[in-house]
């Protein structure tokens, strides 16, 4: 076998998976995940020659992905906020526009120590975020899928995040009996009959973390119709949505009988999250 080196992988592999919209960044996220480098290394050392091994593992990897499989998923990593969370196909893949929920679950909730869930946690990254970022709040992490859950108490355990709580069930159903804070949410909402679902990355996603009836919008009804009942008065809902629903979720909030409704945009401008606020308690006559 001839020497193959750093710079000859990197060149292979953008040619191998040309069809990606994150060429480079692939081609250098697996590199460096064979050679247990720093993708700042692939550069420094261009001409450093890949042993044997290393280029048969590099191989196998870059055909994983050419057919389609998620960078993800092949490194059993996604960093999202300041975490590296372990994902798998069980789990979606941590998207950096939910991080807009973090963020405003976040901003929303001012008291030093509060009460918040996190439903259809997933990978756990929402509800490991905002308990990093608030070590004393009492994050419950809900999910259907217990293996969804093994994947998310494992994160938790790796990054040595003891203030969230599992339970496995649907929804507001899975919650203990207490009111909440805040309830944040990342749904299924897309339409069973969107054609993303047979490209890219989704089509090695859990389909029923993704997918959801009524045009996308049944697990949002139904988020909206039990999270009044479960939030304190003033307490807030959270929900992240498709880019074309936020009128609608909007009003499905209003309808719940929520208040102060609004939908916020990422960062690529797009309608991304609506909250909507449980009223507050009117004073004894």
């Amino acid at each position: 076998m001839t020497s193959f080196t750093i710079k000859q992988a990197l060149r292979m592999a953008s040619h191998a998976i040309a069809g990606s919209d994150t060429v480079q960044l692939d081609a250098e996220l697996l590199l460096a995940a064979v050679l247990g480098k720093s993708r700042t290394y692939l550069y420094t050392w261009p001409e450093q020659v890949l042993s044997p091994s290393e280029r048969s593992y590099f191989e196998s990897v870059l055909e994983r992905r050419v057919m389609g499989e998620p960078v993800a998923y092949i490194l059993g990593t996604r960093d999202f906020w300041t975490l590296t969370l372990r994902v798998n196909r069980h789990v979606l893949i941590p998207r950096p526009e939910t991080e807009l929920l973090v963020e405003t679950a976040l901003a929303l909730v001012t008291t030093q120590e509060a009460c918040i869930a996190d439903l259809g946690t997933g990978s756990g990254a929402i509800a490991l975020a905002v308990a990093s970022e608030r070590p004393v709040w009492k994050v419950v992490a809900t999910d259907m899928s217990g293996d969804a859950l093994t994947v998310a108490s494992d994160n938790a355990s790796q990054l040595n995040i003891v203030n969230v709580e599992f339970r496995q069930g649907s929804w507001c159903d899975a919650l203990p009996p207490q009111l909440f804070d805040l309830i944040v949410s990342n749904p299924p909402y897309i339409d069973a009959a969107d054609a993303h679902l047979t490209q890219g990355d989704l089509r090695f996603e859990p389909h029923s973390a993704l997918v959801a009836a009524d045009d996308g919008l049944a697990d949002i009804r139904t988020l909206c119709s039990q999270a009044p009942q479960c939030l304190k008065p003033g307490g807030w809902l959270l929900l992240e949505h498709g880019w074309t629903q936020g009128p609608t979720v909007a009003a499905i909030l209003q309808s719940s009988g929520l208040e102060t409704v609004r939908t916020l945009k990422d960062l690529n401008g797009n309608d991304r999250v609506s909250l909507g606020r449980r009223a507050l308690l009117q004073p004894a006559q």
